[in-house]
């Protein structure tokens, strides 16, 4: 049996979700026009459902979107119908009867299967969500670390040259990206913009070297010696909490979570909040899950 999310009732209020999937076997079939596909259904559809993007990242074989998703309303006829527009342009004569029964579809899976004469699963298994705490460090921390992914792949030593993640969008002047970003920082462009720069560069807020900035053999000797680094170094890494924590946010926030949790579905008696191991300066940041491999790597 699956284990049921973990959400926020869309009557509680607005939530965010770290989502992420992952191709079959791993396999890195999603070539750039593939990305550019998938890039414009992203924004297509999140517009569609009505929630906001905050970042992104498209990766070969995965990709990452952190998505807001607002208090539950009633949108009104000219709404309904201005979305249902986006998705179906020139509707059919069934479709314009029937605007009720529009479902959600895997856009992207049916295309690329079309584009690549293949059939089956595209993608390996439902996505993985992390539910994180709508205020601004856990927000803050999950999208630098959802922006550096291109960095930790070694493609680019600044994801500002990444087409295919929300930094680098923003850069290039997509309006919606520079929003995201902006409801991260707060303030106009300008300031989120600096803001985010130094959160991924550091205070010198220039790009390093492609890939990590400290050695994977350093990189075990300080968690043996459960010694400290800067947070813009361990965002280099990979970081399983981002992708595994279940919640993740203040001790609070969690606990909060957690119990709503409980009240639902009667089960977790023995979860309990995790502080994350103190290998950086989390900001207080606190997991739901405790992870039985190693967190990083």
């Amino acid at each position: 049996m699956r284990t049921a999310r973990i959400k926020v009732a869309a009557e509680d209020g607005e939530a965010v979700y770290h989502c992420m999937t992952r191709t079959v076997n791993g396999e890195r079939v999603i070539d750039d026009p593939a990305k550019e596909v998938l890039r414009g259904q992203l924004w297509l559809t999140a517009e569609f459902c009505g929630v906001e993007i905050l970042t992104y990242a498209i990766m070969s074989n995965h990709f990452h979107v952190l998505v807001r998703v607002p208090q539950k309303t009633a949108p009104s006829d000219a709404e309904l119908l201005r979305r249902h527009r986006l998705l179906h342009p020139k509707p059919t004569k069934y479709q314009t009867e029937r605007l009720s029964v529009i479902e959600a579809e895997q856009r992207f899976a049916i295309w690329f299967n079309k584009a690549h004469k293949r059939y089956g699963t595209l993608f390996a298994e439902r996505f993985k969500s992390v539910l994180v705490e709508n205020q601004t460090n856990a927000l803050r921390t999950m999208a630098l670390y959802i922006d550096l992914n291109p960095v930790r792949a070694g493609l680019v030593a600044d994801p500002k040259d990444y087409r295919f993640c929300g930094y680098g969008e923003a850069v290039a002047g997509h309006k919606s990206a520079r929003a995201g970003l902006c409801h991260l920082h707060g303030g106009d462009w300008r300031r989120a913009h600096a803001a985010h720069r130094i959160g991924l560069f550091g205070t010198g807020s220039a790009p390093r070297a492609r890939g990590a900035t400290i050695d994977p053999a350093s990189f075990e000797k300080v968690l043996r010696q459960k010694g400290q680094l800067p947070l813009t170094d361990v965002l280099r890494c990979r970081v399983r909490y981002f992708t595994d924590a279940a919640v993740l946010g203040s001790e609070a926030f969690v606990a909060t979570q957690l119990a709503a949790f409980r009240r639902r579905h009667g089960t977790r008696e023995r979860t309990a909040p995790r502080p994350l191991p103190p290998l950086a300066d989390w900001g207080g940041l606190t997991s739901l899950r405790g992870l039985r491999r190693s967190p990083f790597g």
